[in-house]
């Protein structure tokens, strides 16, 4: 696993409330009794992300199967979240987090000082983070990360 970096395994998954794609409010506590794949991106519809976006789509139902949501945070506003989910076709949540106090919460670092970083976080059903991993350039290993952990503790 690439370098784990604040939160970790085991600690309680930071609350936050964020406007997703359409608008509303989107806050952690309301998933509670389902894992969340929380992934943070540097940018909406640039190559690594876009790759990651429409991986997380494809495997979307397999996520929804194994009682899990997916939801993805950048610092992109509701208008480009929207423009990005629409293109793409993408069925989960995009929540702005235009100040970037969630992604350091998280403690999501930049990448060589300047770009976001690219972290996903699998929390269990009490809201526990399971499992933590953190590759900028390996976009769509983040979604074999994600269901991996989440089918081990399903079984």
């Amino acid at each position: 696993m690439a370098n784990v970096i604040g939160i970790q395994p085991g600690d309680p998954a930071p609350e936050f409330a964020l406007t997703d794609e359409t608008g509303n409010r989107i806050q952690l506590k309301d998933y509670l009794g389902k894992w969340v794949v929380l992934y943070f991106y540097p940018k909406d519809d640039t190559p690594g992300c876009t790759v990651e976006a429409c991986s997380f789509r494809d495997n979307y139902e397999v996520f929804k199967d194994a009682g899990a949501e997916v939801i993805g945070v950048s610092a992109d506003d509701t208008a480009s979240h929207e423009k990005f989910a629409h293109k793409y076709q993408l069925p989960f949540k995009l929540v702005s987090d235009t100040d970037g106090d969630v992604r350091r919460q998280y403690g999501v670092k930049k990448t060589m000082g300047i770009l976001p970083g690219r972290v996903t976080y699998i929390i269990n059903k009490e809201g526990i983070v399971e499992h933590v991993f953190s590759s900028q350039f390996a976009a769509k290993k983040h979604v074999d990360e994600a269901l991996k952990i989440i089918q081990q503790n399903n079984s």
